[in-house]
């Protein structure tokens, strides 16, 4: 498996998180199998990637490579474009998504999901978070949006996703939003080439430090989200939309979702 780390300007969290992720892979009762990180440089200014390369190593091999185009969309596309393995996941470069999700996604691929989305807004989830009404009310009113893109989908934002290698490069190579909305647009893409999402809890901690200012940027993660839809419209779906779950469950119990 490879899991794609993107990373701006992260050398205060990224090596705890590499440290992390090795103690895990090399502890863990239940293993998701051989792991190979791919670090994406979106461009920082600090050592950012020298301290990636450094927790390079036999146990689980890191990779860095670079993109310029700013976003994290784009680094994230360029990590998928660059992978090679059977099963490629990412997640954020602070950890906020417990570990146990590697297992659970790769269980549930091996189950026959193509893609197992860490959610923190189905029954089983635990969530630490800043507590902020404005934080409450933008998140609210963004998952109705997402609804018109990927609908059956509760949390198209949390940080954690694993595909099956051939369908994430299928579908990250038709993508075109760079920005924190590009979660939206694969998997809305992935639904209409039929891919089997299932959305597992997640065990998810609010980690200081994130690039994402609501202030900042929230106005643009609703205008991508209106150009993703008007984009997507123009995709013709070649199966029905997927089956979805919200809790683990064996597939063949997967609840059918109407477009």
């Amino acid at each position: 498996m490879q899991l794609i780390v993107p990373a701006l300007n992260e050398e205060a969290r990224l090596p705890r998180t590499l440290a992390v992720l090795r103690a895990f892979q090399l502890s863990a009762k239940e293993s998701a199998g051989p792991l190979e990180v791919i670090v994406v440089d979106n461009g920082s200014t600090d050592a950012t990637a020298q301290l990636a390369r450094a927790a390079d190593s036999l146990a689980m091999p890191v990779h860095v490579i670079s993109c310029e185009l700013k976003g994290k969309g784009a680094a994230v596309r360029a990590g998928v474009a660059h992978s090679t393995a059977d099963v490629v996941g990412f997640m954020d470069a602070d950890c906020a998504t417990d570990l146990s999700a590697l297992a659970e996604g790769a269980r549930l691929l091996s189950a026959g999901a193509d893609v197992a989305v860490a959610s923190r807004a189905v029954a089983g989830s635990v969530t630490t978070e800043r507590h902020s009404r404005v934080r409450a009310l933008g998140a609210t009113l963004y998952r109705r949006c997402t609804q018109q893109i990927a609908p059956g989908i509760a949390d198209t934002q949390c940080g954690f996703k694993m595909f099956r290698g051939a369908l994430a490069r299928e579908v990250f190579a038709q993508t075109r939003s760079d920005g924190f909305s590009f979660d939206v647009e694969v998997l809305g893409r992935a639904q209409r080439r039929g891919a089997r999402i299932v959305e597992f809890p997640a065990v998810w901690n609010d980690v200081p430090g994130s690039t994402f200012l609501p202030f900042r940027h929230g106005a643009s993660t609703f205008w991508e989200l209106a150009v993703i839809a008007r984009r997507l419209r123009r995709t013709p779906a070649t199966t029905p939309v997927p089956r979805l779950v919200s809790e683990p469950a064996p597939l063949a119990l997967l609840p059918a979702v109407e477009a």
